[in-house]
């Protein structure tokens, strides 16, 4: 009998400090750099984002998200047998966040790594996951998105420092006989390195380079919208689904224009479309994981329903997921 994988269980995570984008700006302000919410507002959709306290790491916001999932699907860290924790923003050079997350929990044994696909990187680790699942390498996994995206902005830049948020979603992934994950289509272009990156690195001790966000955003707005249409049609065609059999698009949550449009060119209306970058910004990796708790918890999203999930992000990744809930 062939084996898949089902989410039983999501949870998410935001640090307590919301700012709103009147609070940034005053802050912003005192550093002599102008913007407004209109500004944020209109040409973002974002209206607030959480930003995590000094001593907060990535490990520390997954950890609550990861546990808020395993209650969900009535299960305990021990039962858990592979932890993956997609993120950009690893609490050390080594070891990885997982390994961190998974000693935090209580987990400790199972195989535990990280994945960097900046903010593809939630949909790249759920692949992985499913994949390791149907092999039979584990039954229940732990995947989590989780960033503190706030600790390498530039906020002299009000082009980008206004955009990101930080936070963790996270599921449980289990072993099924029916179908959970349907599809997945993966896709990197290491050609569009320079259009979101952070060029910095460590060196003897000390930072080498800059260690700051740097975006190209017409590049990556122009980029980002193609993309996204061409992975979630590929997931479609692959499960032998079409636009109509879609109850939800979760989108990367990085704009709300990007979303909009990436929705027109598949032909949902935004009334099918997972919205959170209003409240969370672009939390990277984080998105789509806390956009999924959001909607499952709200009773958006229910069991049975058809949802795709998509993300961009620096490398330049990209990709889908589709999945029966």
């Amino acid at each position: 009998m062939r084996r898949y994988s089902r989410i039983t269980g999501t949870g998410s995570s935001l640090p307590p400090r919301r700012l709103t984008n009147a609070d940034l700006v005053a802050e912003l302000a005192q550093r002599g750099v102008e913007t407004s919410d209109d500004w944020i507002v209109e040409r973002t959709g974002i209206r607030a984002r959480h930003f995590a306290e000094r001593d907060v790491c990535s490990s520390d916001l997954g950890l609550e998200a990861a546990r808020n999932a395993l209650d969900a699907a009535g299960l305990q860290p021990q039962d858990i047998d592979l932890i993956i924790v997609a993120t950009s923003t690893p609490d050390m050079v080594f070891p990885s966040t997982a390994c961190i997350l998974q000693n935090k929990l209580g987990a400790n044994g199972c195989p535990a790594f990280d994945v960097q696909a900046v903010c593809s990187g939630f949909v790249y680790a759920l692949t992985v996951a499913d994949a390791m699942i149907q092999s039979g390498s584990a039954k229940r996994a732990l995947v989590v998105g989780a960033e503190v995206f706030s600790r390498i902005l530039d906020f002299d830049d009000r082009t980008t420092c206004v955009l990101f948020g930080d936070g963790a979603g996270a599921v449980v992934l289990e072993a099924s006989e029916t179908p959970g994950i349907l599809s997945s289509d993966l896709h990197a272009d290491g050609k569009h390195v320079g259009i979101l990156c952070v060029p910095g690195n460590v060196y003897g001790g000390k930072v080498l380079g800059d260690p700051l966000l740097k975006m190209d955003g017409q590049a990556v707005f122009k980029l980002a919208v193609g993309v996204l249409e061409k992975a979630a049609r590929a997931a479609l065609d692959k499960a032998g689904m079409t636009d109509a059999d879609v109850d939800w698009l979760i989108p990367h949550q990085a704009n709300i224009r990007i979303m909009q449009s990436t929705a027109k060119k598949l032909g949902l209306p935004m009334d099918k479309v997972v919205v959170t970058v209003d409240q969370h910004g672009n939390t990277s990796a984080a998105s789509i994981p806390l956009a999924l708790d959001h909607a499952v918890r709200n009773g958006q999203a229910k069991p049975g329903q058809t949802l795709l999930l998509e993300g961009v992000g620096g490398g330049f990744t990209w990709g889908a997921v589709l999945l029966k809930l």
